[in-house]
C-alpha cells in the first residue's frame, strides 16, 4: 500500500514534469517563430496577447532553456553596443541630409560614437515615410529618405544607433485625436510655445507609441529611447480647468501619485513590449527630478522610472538650472553643476536593487538668452569639463545636446584616458 502510494505520487510528479516541459517547449516555438529577420509586429503581438495570461507567460519566458536567450529578432544589421556610449543628438533633417555626412566623418575621428536619431519628432511626425500598410503612414514625413542607407552606413562605421521617440508631447496626436488629449473649452489646449500634448493616462496612447517603437526597433535601431515621458509643465496648476479622461487611474485621490504612476506604468509597459525585439530602452528626464521625490505637476519620479529601465538619460545642461547646489549661476561653471549632479544621482541609484545605466544628457550650445553676466559661449573647454565632471564621478556614457545638431569641434571627448 504505502510503495503503491509512493509509486502513484513519484507518477504525478513525473506527469507535472513532463507538462511544464511540454508547455516550454510550446513556449520556446512560440517565441523561436519571432526570431526570424522578417517577424511582424503582428506576431509579436499574437504572442504576448494570446489566452496565456501575462503573468504566467513571462514567468513561463523565464524558465525557457539557457539556450533560447541565443535567439532575438534580427534586423539584418549587426551592432555592438560600444565600451562606453558617447552620442550626439540628430534630428531627421540631419539624418536624412548633407548633415549626415558630416557627422559621421566628426563620429570617424573622435570617440564618439553613437548617435540618437529623431524617429517621432517634437511635433509627433515620423520622420521617415513607413510603408503603405502601417498605421503610421499619414504623419509620416520624407525627412530621412532611406533610413536602409542611413542604418547601413552606421553599421558599417560601427556607430551605435538609438532612436528617440518623443511620447507625450505630440500636437499631430492631439489635434487629430482630441479625446486623447486635454480640452480647454471647446479646443485643443497648447502651451505658450503652441504645442500639445496627448494624456498619459490613456492606453491608447500607450499603445501607439509603442507600436512606432517597434517599427523603429525592426528597422535597426539598438535603442529606444523616449522622451517627453511626462505631461506638461506646470500640469497642477490647470489640471482642474482642462478637460480630460483619467482612464484606469479614475479611482485615485492623490493627484500627483495618479500622474506618477501613469508615467511609470507607461515605461514598465513599453519596456515589457519590447522585449522580443532585444533592444534597450531608455528614458530622458528632468535632472531636477533626482532632486526631489517627484516632480508633482508633469508626473516624474527619477527612481521609479529609473526602475524601468537600462538607461536613464538625466537632462542636465548647466544653462537649464537655476540658483542650485549652492551654485548662483550655473551656466557659468559647467564642472561644478555636473559634478554635484551626478553625487546627488548616485546616491539616488545606489538605492535601487537594479540601477539602470547613466547617461546624461550635456550642453553643447551656448545660452545667450539667460544674458549678459548669467552665460558663457560654450566651445571646447566647457564641453570637455562636463564630460570630465562626469568621469571623476565614475560615469563614462553620455549625450551631447545642439538642436541645430553643430557640435564643437577638437573637443577631446575621454579626457584623462
Amino acid at each position: 500500500m504505502e510503495a503503491g502510494c509512493l509509486y502513484n505520487e513519484n507518477t504525478r510528479i513525473e506527469g507535472r514534469r513532463n507538462m511544464k516541459a511540454l508547455k516550454m517547449t510550446a513556449a520556446a516555438a512560440a517565441l523561436s517563430s519571432l526570431i526570424t529577420i522578417h517577424a511582424s509586429a503582428e506576431e509579436s503581438e499574437k504572442l504576448t496577447n494570446s489566452s496565456m495570461p501575462v503573468r504566467e507567460y513571462i514567468e513561463m519566458k523565464k524558465e525557457l532553456p539557457a539556450a533560447m536567450a541565443r535567439f532575438k529578432y534580427d534586423s539584418g544589421y549587426t551592432f555592438e553596443y560600444p565600451d562606453a556610449v558617447r552620442g550626439v543628438y540628430v534630428t531627421g533633417h540631419s539624418a536624412g541630409g548633407e548633415k549626415f555626412n558630416k557627422l559621421v566623418d566628426l563620429i570617424g575621428k573622435t570617440d564618439l560614437n553613437a548617435m540618437v536619431i529623431d524617429i517621432k519628432d517634437d511635433w509627433g511626425n515620423l520622420t521617415y515615410i513607413p510603408e503603405g500598410k502601417s498605421p503610421y503612414s499619414s504623419i509620416g514625413k520624407p525627412y530621412i529618405k532611406d533610413p536602409a542607407t542611413v542604418l547601413k552606413t552606421m553599421e558599417e562605421k560601427k556607430i551605435y544607433p538609438i532612436a528617440r521617440v518623443v511620447v507625450f508631447k505630440d500636437s499631430v496626436l492631439a489635434n487629430s485625436k482630441p479625446e486623447w488629449s486635454y480640452k480647454d473649452g471647446n479646443k485643443v489646449w497648447s502651451n505658450g510655445r503652441g504645442e500639445s500634448f496627448v494624456n498619459p493616462f490613456l492606453k491608447e496612447v500607450w499603445d501607439y507609441n509603442v507600436g512606432i517603437a517597434i517599427e523603429a526597433a525592426k528597422m535597426g535601431f539598438q535603442e529606444i529611447q523616449f522622451d517627453y515621458v511626462r505631461f506638461p509643465e506646470g500640469f497642477e496648476k490647470r489640471e482642474e480647468t482642462l478637460t480630460y479622461s483619467t482612464g484606469e487611474y479614475n479611482g485615485a485621490d492623490d493627484n500627483v501619485q495618479k500622474r506618477v504612476q501613469a508615467v511609470t506604468d507607461f515605461v514598465a509597459y513599453a519596456r515589457e513590449k519590447l522585449k522580443p525585439y532585444d533592444v534597450q530602452v531608455s528614458v530622458d528626464i528632468f535632472g531636477y527630478s533626482a532632486t526631489l521625490p517627484e516632480a508633482p505637476g508633469i508626473g516624474q519620479n527619477f527612481s521609479k522610472i529609473s526602475s524601468n529601465v537600462d538607461v536613464i538619460s538625466s537632462m542636465i545642461y548647466p544653462s537649464h538650472w537655476t540658483s542650485y547646489f549652492g551654485i548662483s549661476k550655473p551656466d557659468l561653471e559647467p564642472y561644478n553643476l555636473v559634478a554635484e549632479y551626478s553625487k546627488l544621482e548616485k546616491k539616488k541609484l545606489a538605492e535601487l536593487e537594479e540601477a539602470p545605466v547613466s547617461r546624461p544628457w550635456l550642453q553643447d550650445f551656448t545660452a545667450s538668452w539667460l544674458g549678459a553676466g548669467n552665460y558663457k559661449a560654450y566651445g571646447k573647454q566647457e564641453v570637455e569639463a562636463q564630460i570630465k565632471a562626469l568621469k571623476d564621478q565614475g560615469i563614462n556614457e553620455y549625450l551631447l545636446w545642439n538642436a541645430g545638431n553643430s557640435y564643437t569641434e577638437g573637443v577631446d571627448y575621454t579626457p584623462g584616458e
